[in-house]
């Protein structure tokens, strides 16, 4: 399983823009193959951050995912305009929260 966690930084301005753009991705994402887990929810509009949270079932699914055309149209348009840090995680051992 790979989960993909982190942070989308943009001008606080376009924060409204961004969050629309998203809006249809994200729903269009949820039912893609190999997709368990796809959100993107703001963190602080203020400062311009965006939480990203997403869980894939294998890196195809992933590597699928950034060759969809929505998703290549968001990267171009935004690409430039932000900022992120976010990361990629192997997750070998998922279990329950209390286990």
């Amino acid at each position: 399983m790979i989960i993909v966690m982190g942070y989308i930084h943009l001008n606080p301005s376009d924060v409204d823009e961004f969050l629309a753009d998203i809006k249809d991705m994200t729903s269009s994402t949820k039912v893609v193959k190999g997709c368990i887990l796809y959100s993107v929810t703001v963190d602080d509009a203020e400062a311009g951050r965006m939480l990203v949270a997403e869980q894939w079932t294998n890196q195809e699914s992933l590597m699928k995912h950034f060759e969809r055309q929505e998703v290549v149209l968001f990267v171009n348009k935004w690409g430039a305009r932000i900022k992120s840090d976010i990361l990629k995680y192997d997750a070998l051992n998922a279990r329950s929260l209390m286990e």
